[in-house]
C-alpha cells in the first residue's frame, strides 16, 4: 500500500469539494493536516499558543468563508493558507500597543518558509535580497535565522541544539530582525 504525502493537486481538488459542495469531510481533511503546519508556523514567528490557536482557527475558518477565492492557478493550498495565518498575525500584531514595525518584515520571510511561495519574479528579487542580508549578520545571529525560518525549527528547539537559553535565542532573533529591516529597507 501507497502511503505517499498528498501533493498540491490532492489538496487542490479537497479545496473544490469544499468550495463547490461545502464539503465539511474535505474540509476536516485539510483542517487535520494544515492545522498542526500552521500551528508550527506561527509557533516558530514567537506567537504565543493561545494566540496561535486562535490565528489557526481563523485561518481556518476564512478557508471555509473564502474557499471560491483560492485558485490552484496562483498558488498551493499550502501557499494560500500560510499567507492567509502570516497575514492575520501581522493583522494582530499591528493592533497590539506595543506593535513594532519590525514585523514588517515577516512578508519576506514567508517566502522562506516553505521554499516555495511565490515563482513571481519579485519573489526571488526578495529571496536573493534577504538571503544577502542573512550572509551579512553575525554568524551566531545568521544561524539562528537559517535555524527558524529555513529548517522550521522551533524556539525551543534552537536552544537545545546550540545550548543556548531560551530567552538568548529570542532576543538574538529580534536583534537579527531588527538588522535585516535595516538593510532590507537600505538602498543598495
Amino acid at each position: 500500500m501507497n502511503h505517499s504525502a498528498p501533493d498540491a493537486s490532492y489538496w487542490s481538488a479537497q479545496m473544490a469539494a469544499v468550495s463547490v459542495q461545502r464539503d465539511r469531510a474535505s474540509f476536516m481533511r485539510i483542517y487535520d493536516h494544515f492545522a498542526p503546519r500552521l500551528q508550527r508556523y506561527l509557533r516558530n514567528l514567537g506567537v504565543a499558543e493561545s494566540i496561535a490557536d486562535e490565528l489557526v482557527q481563523e485561518a481556518l475558518l476564512t478557508l471555509w468563508r473564502k474557499a471560491a477565492m483560492f485558485d490552484p492557478a496562483r498558488a498551493s493550498l499550502a501557499t494560500w493558507l500560510y499567507r492567509v495565518a502570516r497575514n492575520l498575525y501581522i493583522d494582530h500584531v499591528r493592533r497590539e500597543p506595543h506593535w513594532l514595525p519590525i514585523q514588517e518584515g515577516l512578508d519576506r520571510l514567508d517566502h522562506l518558509e516553505s521554499g516555495r511561495l511565490d515563482s513571481q519574479p519579485e519573489s526571488s528579487f526578495d529571496q536573493d535580497l534577504l538571503k544577502q542580508a542573512i550572509d551579512h549578520l553575525p554568524p551566531v545571529q545568521a544561524k539562528l535565522v537559517r535555524m527558524c525560518y529555513l529548517e522550521s525549527k522551533s524556539h525551543s528547539e534552537i536552544a537545545r541544539e546550540l545550548d543556548m537559553p531560551l530567552g538568548s535565542v529570542k532576543s538574538s532573533l529580534r536583534r537579527s530582525f531588527a538588522k535585516l529591516q535595516g538593510s532590507m529597507r537600505a538602498p543598495r
